[in-house]
C-alpha cells in the first residue's frame, strides 16, 4: 500500500511593512508628503510666505477704497490732518450733500437699467455667437471669426463721433437707449464664449444628441448652455463692472439732467472749488452696489468656476 505524496503549498509572499514605512503611508495607503519632501505640490500645505503674499495683496487692493472712505467721512478742512487709516464721523453728512447736489437715485437707476441690460444683451448673444463658432460647420466662419477680432483692435474713440452723428439721427441723444444699443453684443464676449466652448463641449456628445433627434436651438439648451455657465457668470460680471464705470461714452450722449452714476459724479467737481471729501462720499457710494454683487454672487461664481474646472 503506497501513500499519496501531498503536492507542495506554494509559498505566498508577505508584505511586511515596517514601522518606518507605516509611518509615511496614510489611511489609503498613498505616501505622504513632508513639508520637507521634494513631493511638496498639491497636498503640502502653503506657507507663511504664501500667506504673507496672499495678505500683502489683499491689504493692497482694499486700501484705496478704505481711503476713499477715510477722505469721505471727514472734511475737507481736515482732510490733511487726519491719519490715512482713522475714518472721520461726518459720512452720512457727506452723503446728504451728494443726494442733494446731483440727481443721484436717478442716476442709479439708470446704472442699474444699463448695466443689467448690457450684461444680459451680451451673455446671451456671446454664448449664441461663441457657440456658433465654436461648434457648427459654414462657410466663412474662420474668416468671420477673424474680423471680429480685428475689431478689437480698433479704439474705441475712433468710433465715437460717427457713432454720435447716428444717434442723433435716430433722436436718441439724451436717451439711455443710446448707451445700451451699442454695446448689445461685443467682440471680446464671442471671442471669450468661442474660445471657451470649443475644448469644453466634445463633438460626440453634440453628435449624439442630434441622433436622438435634437434640433440646433434643442441641442443649444440641453448640451452647450449648461457647459457654459461658468464661462457665462465669470462674462457677466466682468460685463456688468464695465458698463457700471463707463463715462465716455454716457458723458458724450447723455444729458445733465438724464445721467448716468459716473456722470453725475463729475459734477460734484465741475465747481473753482473742489471738495474731495464730497467727491469721494459720492465715489464710495457709487462702488456700494458692485461689492454688494460681489458678496451675493462671490459664491456662485467661484462654484461656477471649479465647476467648470473639473473634467470628468
Amino acid at each position: 500500500m503506497t501513500t499519496a505524496t501531498p503536492e507542495p503549498v506554494p509559498a505566498v509572499e508577505v508584505d511586511v511593512v515596517s514601522p518606518d514605512r507605516r509611518e509615511k503611508v496614510d489611511k489609503y495607503g498613498r505616501p505622504r508628503r513632508g513639508r520637507g519632501s521634494g513631493n511638496a505640490g498639491l497636498g503640502s500645505r502653503p506657507g507663511f510666505l504664501t500667506y504673507g503674499l496672499l495678505a500683502a495683496f489683499v491689504i493692497g487692493g482694499a486700501y484705496p477704497l478704505w481711503w476713499s472712505y477715510v477722505v469721505a467721512s471727514g472734511t475737507n478742512a481736515t482732510r490733511g490732518e487726519t491719519l490715512p487709516l482713522i475714518p472721520g464721523g461726518n459720512f452720512l453728512a457727506n452723503a446728504a450733500q451728494v443726494l442733494d447736489a446731483i440727481p443721484f437715485w436717478l442716476a442709479l437707476w439708470n446704472s442699474i437699467v444699463i448695466s443689467s441690460t448690457i450684461t444680459i444683451s451680451v451673455v446671451t448673444f456671446s454664448t449664441l455667437a461663441g457657440y456658433a463658432f465654436a461648434k457648427l460647420r459654414f462657410r466663412g466662419r474662420d474668416g468671420l471669426m477673424i474680423f471680429v477680432i480685428a475689431t478689437m483692435a480698433i479704439p474705441t474713440q475712433l468710433g465715437i463721433i460717427p457713432l454720435f452723428m447716428v444717434m442723433r439721427e435716430l433722436g436718441w441723444t439724451g436717451e439711455i437707449g443710446a448707451v445700451i444699443v451699442p454695446t448689445l453684443v461685443t467682440a471680446f464676449g464671442v471671442f471669450f464664449m468661442r474660445q471657451y466652448l470649443v475644448d469644453v463641449i466634445p463633438d460626440e456628445l453634440i453628435e449624439a444628441a442630434r441622433v436622438d433627434g435634437a434640433n440646433q436651438i434643442r441641442t443649444f439648451f440641453h448640451v452647450a448652455l449648461p457647459a457654459a455657465r461658468p464661462a457665462m457668470a465669470i462674462l457677466g460680471l466682468f460685463t456688468f463692472m464695465m458698463a457700471w464705470t463707463d463715462y465716455l461714452w454716457p458723458l458724450i450722449v447723455l444729458s445733465p439732467t438724464n445721467p448716468t452714476l459716473q456722470t453725475a459724479l463729475s459734477q460734484l467737481q465741475s465747481g473753482y472749488y473742489i471738495d474731495y471729501s464730497i467727491v469721494l462720499a459720492g465715489a464710495v457710494m457709487a462702488t456700494i452696489p458692485l461689492l454688494i454683487l460681489f458678496v451675493v454672487a462671490g459664491k456662485q461664481l467661484i462654484s461656477g468656476i471649479m465647476a467648470g474646472a473639473v473634467k470628468g
